[in-house]
């Protein structure tokens, strides 16, 4: 793709990599056929192609409008479109440097500023969205049905086994998983201590940024981020082996941080260092010595494989892979590759267009009769939990009950 980038932008950090990303594109439109919301709504500006065209005008001088913003604001960030791009296009990147311009540009209402400003004051930090969490699961069978969806059924986190063994790991407890459903690191820190593993926390990280990057302030989610590298770089240095990150959402963000502190002459390093040390569950159980906990045929599991994971993070099909080799049958699950409609906070931006991914999600899941849905993201764990008959659990959750079932 040819590009004239307007004086303004031409030599700076962003309109430099902005540029190299559009000249990598080759206007194939291949990413058309995997974008969840082109499927959805069928116009080209509501796709990856036509986003790359938008924010390619506004960097060679075009105003940024309200228009453009809502065409933005509408893309999930699943990253499905660089799965399938041939010519290797960094469309997240690009995206949200075109976000970034918007919001300069083209000022949101005080209204969407000012809900923006507490969802990231609210959602990022657990001292506060604990307590208002308790509080809607008290009053939860009093909602009605689509606000009751949005609040978690209440979780208690099971034991955390004593630090014990030789080798050790750091867990990122995160913002909104450690409110909603503790039990996730809790059986990951079981899991692990199984096979060897000491699962630590350091009590003075927090939020790994993705929240406020999602919405366009990528200078909180670098302020996240250096707080949570100056909270882990000790540990590190102590001999900790690795930085498990349960939510893949939040994978994604940690392994990025050398991208987002590049320009930081005091943390660049530093997050090289983090995003090298950050693994995902299945990275690090994968070459693990583990016995199966099936005597026989393991039940029916339906993997939903979140797009942090299978796109951001470039490991599709290695937890179902290891499911299957410990006995689990997993059902197949049409069109895998789409959103859930979850996307951070999408669910609650675009409700009417999350809603309708997730419906579909659920369909696709449920159509080969599964017993129990199995992710690896705590935004998509919420987003499919229904009041029905088929729980929908962290894959570590349930391999860790399956073992602890059969005493292993």
């Amino acid at each position: 793709m040819q590009t004239a980038l307007a004086p303004a932008y031409r030599d700076t950090a962003d309109g430099r990599r902005a540029e190299t990303i559009l000249r990598s594109c080759v206007h194939c439109g291949f990413c058309t056929a995997t974008c969840p919301t082109y499927q959805l709504l069928g116009d080209e500006l509501d796709g990856p192609r036509g986003r790359i065209y938008q924010i390619k005008d506004m960097l060679e001088g075009a105003p940024a409008t309200a228009i453009a913003r809502v065409h933005l604001d509408r893309c999930l960030t699943c990253r499905a479109c660089e799965t399938t791009c041939p010519s290797g296009v960094q469309y997240g990147q690009l995206l949200e440097i075109g976000r970034e311009l918007v919001e300069r540009q083209a000022p949101r209402p005080a209204r969407e500023r000012l809900g923006r400003r507490l969802l990231i004051a609210l959602l990022s930090e657990r001292r506060r969205l604990t307590p208002l969490l308790r509080v809607g699961q008290l009053l939860r069978p009093l909602l009605p049905a689509r606000l009751r969806a949005k609040v978690p059924k209440r979780q208690r986190a099971g034991h955390w086994p004593t630090p014990r063994h030789d080798r050790r790991m750091l867990v990122l407890d995160g913002c909104v998983q450690p409110a909603a459903l503790p039990d996730i690191n809790a059986a990951a820190a079981r899991l692990l201590d199984r096979l060897g593993i000491s699962l630590i926390r350091a009590p003075q990280a927090g939020c790994c940024g993705a929240l406020p990057g999602h919405l366009s302030d990528s200078e909180r989610a670098r302020q996240m981020a250096r707080a949570n590298i100056d909270a882990w770089l000790p540990l590190l240095d102590d001999g900790v082996e690795a930085i498990l990150v349960t939510a893949s959402g939040c994978g994604v963000q940690v392994k990025e941080y050398a991208h987002l502190l590049q320009s930081d002459p005091n943390y660049a390093a530093k997050a090289e260092r983090i995003a090298r040390a950050a693994k995902d569950p299945v990275e690090v159980i994968e070459p693990l010595d583990i016995e199966k906990p099936w005597t026989g045929k393991g039940p029916k599991i339906a993997f939903h494989s979140p797009c942090t994971l299978q796109h951001g993070q470039q490991l599709h099909g290695r937890v179902e892979a290891l499911l299957t080799r410990l006995g689990y049958r997993l059902t197949p699950v049409p069109d895998s590759h789409l959103c859930c409609g979850s996307a951070g906070t999408y669910s609650l931006l675009q409700p009417a267009l999350s809603g309708r991914l997730r419906d579909n999600k659920r369909a696709a899941l449920l159509s080969g009769k599964p017993t129990l849905i199995a992710s690896a993201n705590i935004g998509c764990l919420l987003q499919l939990d229904a009041d029905d008959d088929v729980p929908v659990v962290h894959w570590l959750q349930m391999l860790d009950a399956d073992l602890a079932r059969r005493g292993r």
